[in-house]
C-alpha cells in the first residue's frame, strides 16, 4: 500500500457570502458622459469589473482575473451628479472560478431620496496564482435564503455558458470538417 501525500487544495475550508461582499461608491461628473449626456455604459462596466473583482480577490485569498461578463443589463440611464454604488458578491464557485453578481444603484448626490437600480451583470473570475495559473478557490457559503437562490441561478447560468461554448465549439468543427471555415 503506498501512502499518497496529503493533498492541501483538497479541503479548503468554505467562506460565507458575507466575507466578501462589498460596495464600492463613485459620484459620475462630466468625464463620465457619452455624446448623450448621460454617463457612458463602458464608465458603469468598469465600476462593475472593479467591485466585481475586488470580491472575487477577496474571497479567493488573491489575484483574480476576469474571465467573462454576461448578462450585463442597463435598466435606467445615469447622470452627471449621480452617486452610483456598485454592490457585488460572490453567488458561486467552481473549482478555480467564480461567479459574482452585480447590482448597480444611483441616486442623486444632493437628494435625500432612495437609491434606484440602474444596472446589474454577472462577471466568471479565475483565481490565479503568481504565474498567472489557475488556483483552487474555497467554496462559497450562501447565508441567506436569497443568497441560495443567488448559488442556484448562477449553477443554471454556468451550465448554459458551457453548453453554449460547446456548441459553438461543435459547429466550428463542423464547418471546418466541410471546408466552409478555417479554425
Amino acid at each position: 500500500m503506498t501512502d499518497l501525500a496529503p493533498n492541501p487544495e483538497a479541503d479548503i475550508p468554505g467562506k460565507p457570502t458575507s466575507a466578501s461582499r462589498t460596495t464600492l461608491s463613485h459620484i459620475m461628473t462630466h468625464n463620465d458622459t457619452n455624446l448623450l449626456g448621460t454617463v457612458h455604459g463602458g464608465v458603469i462596466m468598469k465600476l462593475v469589473d472593479d467591485a466585481a473583482g475586488a470580491v472575487a480577490g477577496r474571497h479567493s485569498g488573491g489575484p483574480a482575473v476576469t474571465a467573462s461578463m454576461d448578462e450585463m443589463a442597463f435598466l435606467e440611464p445615469v447622470r452627471v451628479g449621480d452617486l452610483v454604488h456598485v454592490k457585488a458578491q460572490v453567488n458561486w464557485t467552481g473549482r478555480t472560478s467564480m461567479e459574482v453578481g452585480v447590482r448597480v444603484l444611483a441616486e442623486r448626490w444632493n437628494e435625500s431620496t432612495p437609491a434606484q437600480q440602474v444596472g446589474s451583470a454577472y462577471l466568471v473570475f479565475a483565481a490565479v496564482d503568481a504565474d498567472g495559473k489557475p488556483r483552487r478557490v474555497p467554496p462559497v457559503l450562501p447565508e441567506t435564503e436569497r443568497d441560495e437562490r443567488r448559488y442556484q441561478e448562477a449553477q443554471i447560468r454556468r451550465t448554459h455558458r458551457l453548453a453554449r461554448r460547446r456548441a459553438i465549439m461543435e459547429l466550428r468543427e463542423k464547418r471546418a470538417a466541410e471546408g466552409l471555415d478555417a479554425l
